[in-house]
């Protein structure tokens, strides 16, 4: 049995938890461990996600599998990209799973979820940005409809970015 429910403030040390695990994951070897570390321990701390909570613009959605936490997303509507024409779009900043919730389709099922509140609240279409080295991310998108129209240096630290593909996907 699989749930999503709507993130909210009482979330925040869980969400924090899962931010960290997650991107250390996919990501724990994309820099230096400092820089990493650094990136985890200022983006994924319990006052950095409250602060997030309480924006409103910020929505966040847990998913749920057989009562245990998977993953969890965040979605901001109408955030417009260079790379993209269409305005009223939505960026998918976070679609986080736990690893041992990986190949059971769960991940599919917060992100169509996802997809589905996108367009109930008339945008035109989702995009990301994916680090280049990620290809399970990557490949998992580009099976979901995305297509790469351009690239970011995500910031890791003062001293290190990482390439980042942005993807989208129009309606």
């Amino acid at each position: 049995m699989t749930e999503i429910v709507k993130g909210k403030i009482e979330h925040c040390e869980l969400l924090a938890k899962i931010g960290v695990e997650s991107f250390l994951d996919s990501h724990g070897k994309s820099a230096s461990k400092e820089d990493v570390y650094s990136y985890v321990n200022k983006t994924f701390n319990e006052k950095t996600i409250l602060h997030e909570l309480e924006n409103t613009d910020n929505i966040y959605h847990i998913i749920y599998h057989k009562n245990q936490i998977a993953g969890y997303s965040k979605i901001v509507f109408n955030v417009v990209n260079t790379n993209i024409k269409d305005q009223n779009v939505t960026k998918l900043e976070r679609l986080y799973l736990l690893k041992e919730y990986y190949n059971q389709n769960i991940g599919a099922k917060l992100f169509n979820y996802n997809i589905q509140l996108s367009k109930e609240n008339n945008q035109k279409g989702i995009w990301l940005a994916v680090w280049v080295e990620n290809q399970r991310a990557i490949d998992f998108y580009t099976k979901n409809g995305f297509k790469i129209v351009g690239s970011y240096d995500f910031k890791i630290s003062e001293t290190h970015s990482n390439p980042n593909h942005i993807m989208y996907f129009k309606y």
